[in-house]
């Protein structure tokens, strides 16, 4: 099985190892946002949702126009970027409880993780090769997923801050700043990455393949109804935990991060499992079976049951990502 991640290049590499700080920080904050702006900084629940919502839509809208700017000027640029402004947004969702500020924060979240994701998979898909491609996203996902779920198993870390004297929101607060900086530090791997590219060729291109468009449109389909019900679904959970179950986030997020790190070890046998049953196959077989149990978390009696099912929900609809990015 791990023969299949030798031979990765090094660039390729560079680019693996710099999604993992922000997948640490961004680990608790998609968590833990929802409770953090709610039960921390006494915003409604309503204000907590619109700020959620004008993320997404600001990502969706800006994701294929960053996307072939992206093409055109360099992807590292962008992919810089979006990681500076998403680690600047951190910090100021943790800085202030300002409804204005806080909008024009979800925004550039949402500006800047189209600028991340829209150059990042580009880019990653032509650092590591044709031969290289599926094991290189397998790798990466393995290595966000490890991050994504530190980042929730850190959560509690803000106990430890309370005993030099901070309460429990400035303690939040100051956690927030730590993982910003943690981001950001991301940086100076990036900047290892070379980008040598003819972008005047680019340019006379059309942006839209037209000899792959139909598979295009068909995974552009599914991928948009899947974003949909994960983007009602997963930031809400953390707040759900605690107003169904009375659970704080420092249970709660390590209850979530669980699947996560489940996720991010089955990614190393995606290569493997996608020559025994095929890539489509793969796809589609465990992410049909999570909606049986994303239906069955709203009636589950306990927190441990609803937890149980939750991590086997998230396991199995987002195990074969490397095979749909690759």
């Amino acid at each position: 099985m791990f023969d299949d991640f030798k031979g990765i290049p090094v660039e390729a590499k560079y680019l693996i190892l710099a999604s993992f700080l922000p997948a640490v920080a961004f680990g608790t904050f998609y968590v833990d946002l929802s409770y953090f702006l709610t039960t921390i900084q006494g915003l409604s629940d309503v204000f907590m949702g619109s700020v959620i919502m004008v993320m997404g839509i600001s990502m969706v809208i800006t994701s294929i126009p960053l996307g072939i700017l992206a093409d055109r000027y360099g992807r590292k640029k962008f992919l810089i970027l979006g990681n500076v402004l998403a680690s600047i947004t951190i910090a100021v969702f943790a800085l202030t409880t300002n409804a204005s500020i806080l909008m024009l924060g979800a925004v550039i979240e949402g500006v800047s993780e189209s600028a991340f994701t829209a150059s990042f998979g580009a880019l990653m898909s032509e650092k590591a090769g044709n031969l290289k491609r599926t094991s290189a996203f397998s790798l990466l996902a393995f290595v966000n997923n490890i991050g994504f779920s530190l980042g929730t198993f850190i959560i509690p870390f803000v106990y430890l801050l309370e005993n030099f004297g901070l309460d429990d929101r400035e303690a939040h607060i100051m956690f927030f700043v730590i993982l910003a900086l943690l981001s950001f530090s991301a940086t100076f791997i990036l900047l290892r990455v070379k980008e040598k590219r003819n972008f005047k060729q680019v340019e006379k291109r059309s942006w839209v393949p037209r000899r792959s468009l139909n598979i295009l449109l068909k995974y552009t389909l599914t991928g948009a109804i899947l974003a949909f019900g994960a983007g009602l679904f997963v930031p809400l959970m953390a707040r759900w935990f605690y107003l169904k179950y009375g659970i704080t986030d420092a249970y709660s997020g390590p209850i979530l991060g669980i699947s996560n790190l489940l996720m991010g070890f089955t990614n190393l046998a995606v290569p493997s499992l996608a020559r025994k049953l095929g890539v489509v196959n793969s796809i589609v077989m465990p992410q049909t079976a999570s909606t049986i149990f994303m239906f069955s978390i709203p009636l589950s009696p306990t927190y441990v049951i609803a937890s149980v099912l939750y991590i086997i929900r998230t396991f199995l609809m987002n195990m074969a990502n490397p095979l749909q990015q690759s």
